[in-house]
């Protein structure tokens, strides 16, 4: 599939009235990998259909479902991650986590979350502050929702052991509304963040962190700032011209509110243009 195709479907599904999680993130694999074409990505739905079929039938309790889930996902398929995933993309890639069994939590939570959804458990993510995770059950019932760790093969999480990812984090207690549902955006939105970080430390991978601004900035809702980082790599890039062009044109949204900050941002932009001399 074309680049522009890709990122047309991409755009398309992120605006749709459910859109799939699944299919979004492997769009953003088929951005790190080309040669993911589409057969590439219906085999690794189809892989998450084969795992799902492979968990009980009739599981109602949350407990169970946690407990089957791991059993299956964390134990007999291995999947699991290790603080090195941290230094690899593939960990950010869903068909590469499907491949190699490891991954980053936030990917590892997208397969639970997938695999049991299609067996017919009431699944989501939660998105802890520093740790994804999996949440089984009502979250509207804190006494009945089962949060599990896929980073650690999907062992179940006591309200204390939550409680000290997020103390370990941000260094404060976890709160209620950090037990609901994670919209599926900001899921994949936090996938490209992830990717980003992982470029930013890694000048050589500045592509890396242009494709993912550019898939950043076809999601519905995202910071009118990313235009401006663009720009900026753009011009890191030596792109000159054409990241001189976006502070322009950033400028001109800026300028209304912070108009200081608005010729601040000309001024790079002549700067980038000053670089061709």
């Amino acid at each position: 599939m074309h680049q522009n195709d890709r990122r047309s479907r991409f755009a398309q599904e992120a605006r749709s009235q459910r859109p799939d999680v699944a299919l979004l993130c492997l769009l953003i694999g088929a951005e790190a990998d080309p040669s993911l074409d589409e057969a590439g990505t219906d085999a690794a739905q189809i892989e998450l259909d084969r795992l799902a079929g492979m968990l009980p039938y009739g599981l109602r309790d949350p407990h169970a479902w946690a407990a089957a889930v791991a059993d299956l996902l964390g134990g007999r398929e291995g999947f699991h991650g290790t603080a090195g995933d941290y230094q690899h993309l593939e960990s950010s890639l869903l068909h590469e986590v499907l491949r190699r069994r490891r991954g980053l939590p936030i990917l590892l939570s997208v397969v639970w979350t997938e695999v049991a959804r299609r067996a017919g458990a009431h699944v989501y993510g939660v998105a802890l502050p520093g740790h994804f995770v999996v949440g089984f059950g009502d979250p509207e019932d804190p006494a009945g929702q089962v949060l599990a760790d896929p980073f650690a093969a999907g062992r179940v999480l006591s309200g204390t052991e939550a409680d000290l990812l997020v103390t370990s984090a941000v260094g404060t207690s976890l709160t209620p509304s950090m037990l609901t549902p994670a919209d599926p955006l900001a899921v994949v939105s936090r996938i490209l963040n992830n990717i980003r970080a992982w470029a930013a430390q890694r000048p050589e991978h500045s592509a890396v962190a242009l494709w993912a601004l550019d898939l950043l900035l076809l999601l519905p809702a995202h910071p009118a700032r990313l235009r401006f980082e663009r720009a900026q790599l753009l011009v890191q890039r030596g792109d000159f011209l054409t990241g001189a062009a976006e502070m322009d044109a950033y400028a001109e949204v800026v300028d209304a509110v912070e108009p200081t900050a608005a010729e601040e941002i000309r001024g790079r932009a002549r700067a980038a243009r000053a670089m061709l001399n």
